[in-house]
């Protein structure tokens, strides 16, 4: 793994009798320190892909302990337990073997790392080989009978599901028909059929199998790879439902007329080692068409997103003063990113500056306790104020409240952990005796030695992490943004734990965010409730926002006719009215009709019977046009709302469970506008209600509000792909679209009203027209922006290029000493 000059140190045989020998795990422990003189004491815990917890039976988990052998521990360079893959080697973690070598111990030493490992893995390959070959994807008999009774369990299951709607038996989803109810139930249970067989598969395939060793470790597939070439492709979806129908009431006119059964809309039970059947490769042939389309039409909606954003954000730079302008000098943020840090070097999660577990680590195995006492929880607490109450944790100094709180929320958790330990430890004994001490303060005490090395590390390193003025952290947030936009593939996801409600995610997502679109297509109001924990008062508040028709609750709308009288009977289904805890009777349905204006009644021409039972006179006088007018009233009545708000067309409830009290918790999501409407609707938490329309939030809260918005949706979808990025880049974009006290899209017409110059505005989308309408109204431009510097040939105004030279004390011919200015118009 060296050069064989190096000198490397052998670590004590693990195996000393019959015959000395050492385990792969102490190889690495001599790749990360080959020798005494290397001073790197790595200190690291990573769970790796294949990790599983496992927890005690007091609930305590025990990490270490991991049945896969993955959680990754790293002690003083020493690894003592995990095996190293995908999370620990690569991906960019920021929590990675190299990231940590590298903020701790300097780019040599990762490097010189990274260099013994290649040359370790380049060896191991050419002497041993690894390869993959059709006998890797071969299933054993006892698989393929298990795969059989899988999909057999999947297809009766479906076959009772279309048996129950046959008979009309199907129990509805929330929001949906018998017929959408039923497609999501089966797309379920066979998406269901492939999850079970990629576990199936991880559990049976030998353990020196090519294809699962690739999956386990991180380096290329997963599961359902791996089924899809031993046991069974799955489901294809094509726009996300079953295959449609391309003949008369058939997917293919190999099936049946309106058979629903998984074969005949689009499930493939064979796998790639068994091969398709021809009905079965024509749906795969489908689901992968889509495929491909997808990905060429998102290339073109992501590369044009891309450069819009670049171009609007290209001038934002951090001055010397912190705050975050733009080339004429506006102020986006008074403080970049809220706390001024340099989100290239965040290292815990959520953006946070310092991994606090990990530098805790770090000090208690590089500082041995020695003879140092160990302090008690309240000393503790008298180290941290003491040290926070210095001159380097002032805000004059640059230290943010957040990091002061962050530290001492986690040093409070460590106070609070230790405590339990102790009370577990020390359970069964009154008098605790002085060995026991010893052992609980070895495991979780800290001494103050230690605590002030924490301490003094995370102090420093704070401080080291702060943004530097000349940062151009415009353009750096426009592509953290956009090129994770552009690796996104699915275009829509199902709404979390409701399957009945499809929401726009993704690309086309990202796309109606960043161009403030003021008709979103799916808007989504989430409302929290004043009581959250009860089913019943959940149902009531739904029914007061979700709007309800007159048709849906009435039994029956009649015109009854008499030789004196003409009218229309409308009868109310009572018991459904009951069911939806709706509040409503004759009365009510009276005064909605009254309230409708193009049908010109008053209050005499509606007489309540009883309680649900009224009868409409039409106000028609001439006794020609009086049956006509009938007819028009009987078809107009069924859409009159009676109860709930106009646009909001359905509402779903959701629950979820508390992790910590294991309570369900309801909220609901209105489907439609009307945010204000909702707000005021009794028991919903109006300080808890968001919607994901940027636009309506901004009518109906303000600017500041629709900020949050746009920050909240570009974060939430992001997370729905699984991709982090930085808080600060999203803030930055919400800063941008909002700070003229609009919301304005990165579009032409947004950047035009961000008072942009001629040339930059000339260099986007129409060229012509720009430095027309400049030379016509004489505008002088003052060669600031990025853009107009390239074009002029002029030094840059961000980064090195924001200050002068002075030479000698006089001022040099600096970077802009040459104001250049251009003017439009005659002369």
């Amino acid at each position: 793994m060296g050069s064989g000059m190096d000198p490397v140190d052998l670590p004590i045989p693990a195996v000393i009798k019959p015959v000395e020998l050492w385990t792969g795990k102490q190889l690495f422990s001599v790749l990360v320190r080959p020798n005494a003189n290397v001073r790197v004491y790595l200190n690291l815990t990573v769970t790796e892909k294949s990790y599983t917890s496992t927890k005690t039976e007091d609930g305590r988990e025990m990490e270490a302990m991991c049945p896969n052998d993955g959680f990754v521990y790293f002690r003083n360079s020493v690894l003592i337990a995990g095996q190293l893959g995908k999370a620990t080697l690569g991906n960019g973690n920021k929590n990675g073997l190299y990231s940590v070598l590298l903020r701790d111990y300097k780019p040599h030493a990762a490097a010189a790392c990274m260099n013994r490992l290649a040359k370790l893995s380049a060896q191991w390959i050419g002497n041993h080989g690894f390869s993959i070959g059709i006998s890797d994807v071969q299933p054993s008999g006892n698989l393929r009978e298990e795969k059989e009774k899988i999909i057999k369990e999947g297809y009766e299951k479906c076959y009772g599901q279309i048996k129950l709607f046959n008979e009309g038996q199907l129990q509805l989803i929330p929001g949906s028909d018998a017929a959408q109810s039923l497609e999501s139930g089966i797309t379920s249970v066979l998406n269901n059929i492939r999850d079970q067989t990629g576990k199936l598969c991880m559990q049976k395939l030998h353990w020196r199998n090519s294809p699962l060793i690739m999956s386990q470790c991180g380096s290329k597939g997963s599961a359902i790879n791996i089924s899809q070439m031993v046991a069974c492709v799955g489901q294809q979806s094509v726009g996300g439902c079953r295959a449609p129908n391309g003949f008369i009431d058939r997917s293919l006119p190999h099936f049946p007329r309106g058979v629903k059964t998984p074969a005949a809309k689009g499930f493939v039970a064979s796998s790639f080692y068994s091969g398709l059947s021809p009905t079965e490769f024509f749906f795969h042939t489908m689901g992968g068409r889509e495929g491909l389309v997808d990905t060429a039409v998102k290339t073109a909606d992501t590369g044009y997103l891309s450069r819009r954003l670049t171009k609007v954000m290209e001038d934002l730079c951090v001055q010397y003063d912190k705050t975050v302008r733009n080339a004429s000098g506006c102020i986006l943020q008074f403080c970049y990113g809220d706390d001024g840090m340099d989100p290239a070097v965040m290292e815990g999660k959520d953006g946070a500056p310092l991994d606090l577990p990990r530098l805790f680590l770090k000090a208690k195995a590089t500082c041995p306790a020695g003879k140092n006492e160990y302090v008690s929880p309240d000393q503790v607490s008298e180290i941290v104020r003491r040290r926070l109450s210095e001159p380097d944790m002032t805000p004059e100094a640059g230290c943010s409240a957040g990091f002061k709180t962050s530290l001492e929320e986690f040093l409070d958790e460590y106070v609070e952990s230790f405590r339990k330990k102790h009370e577990i430890f020390m359970f069964d004994d009154d008098q605790i005796p002085a060995w026991k001490e010893k052992i609980v303060q070895n495991i979780a005490g800290v001494t103050s030695r230690q605590l002030e090395v924490f301490l003094d590390t995370c102090i420093s390193r704070y401080h080291s992490k702060k943004i530097e003025g000349g940062t151009a952290i415009g353009i750096i947030g426009a592509q953290s943004i956009c090129e994770p936009a552009t690796q996104m593939t699915l275009k829509t996801f199902h709404f979390a734990g409701v399957a009945s409600m499809n929401i726009t995610l993704g690309v086309p997502r990202i796309k109606e965010i960043l161009d403030a679109v003021k008709n979103i297509h799916t808007p989504i109001i989430t409302a929290a409730l004043e009581c959250d924990t009860n089913e019943k008062s959940a149902r009531v508040v739904a029914g007061r926002i979700e709007r309800t028709s007159l048709g849906q609750i009435a039994e029956s709308i009649q015109i009854v006719m008499t030789a004196r009288s003409a009218s229309i009977v409308i009868t109310l289904d009572m018991s459904m009215i009951q069911d939806a805890h709706l509040s409503v009777d004759a009365n009510v349905v009276k005064e909605s009709i009254l309230q409708i204006r193009g049908i010109k009644l008053k209050s005499e021409n509606i007489k309540v019977l009883d309680v649900r039972k009224l009868e409409v006179f039409p106000a028609e006088t001439d006794r020609n046009k009086l049956y006509f007018r009938l007819h028009s009233l009987k078809n107009m009545l069924p859409s009159i709302t009676v109860r709930g708000i106009n646009t909001v067309k359905r509402v779903v409830i959701n629950n979820e469970k508390e992790a910590k009290t294991n309570h369900k918790k309801y909220k609901l999501f209105a489907e439609g506008r009307g945010l204000l409407e909702v707000l005021g609707t009794e028991g919903v938490d109006g300080c808890r209600t968001t919607s994901n329309d940027v636009m309506e939030v901004q009518r109906t809260l303000g600017i500041e509000a629709a900020r949050v918005c746009i920050i909240e949706e570009i974060k939430s979808t992001m997370k729905q792909h699984g991709m982090n990025i930085d808080c600060r880049h999203m803030i930055c974009v919400g800063d941008v679209m909002t700070y003229m006290g609009e919301v304005l899209g990165l579009t032409r017409f947004g950047a035009k009203k961000m008072e942009k110059s001629v040339i930059a505005l000339a260099s986007f989308e129409q060229v012509a027209d720009h430095l027309f309408n400049g030379c016509v109204n004489g505008r002088v431009d003052a060669v600031r922006g990025v853009s107009e510097c390239i074009i002029m040939g002029v030094p840059i105004r961000v980064g090195t290029g924001m200050f002068n030279i002075r030479e000698g004390g006089f001022s040099g011919s600096g970077a802009h000493d040459s104001n250049v200015e251009l003017h439009y118009g005659p002369g």
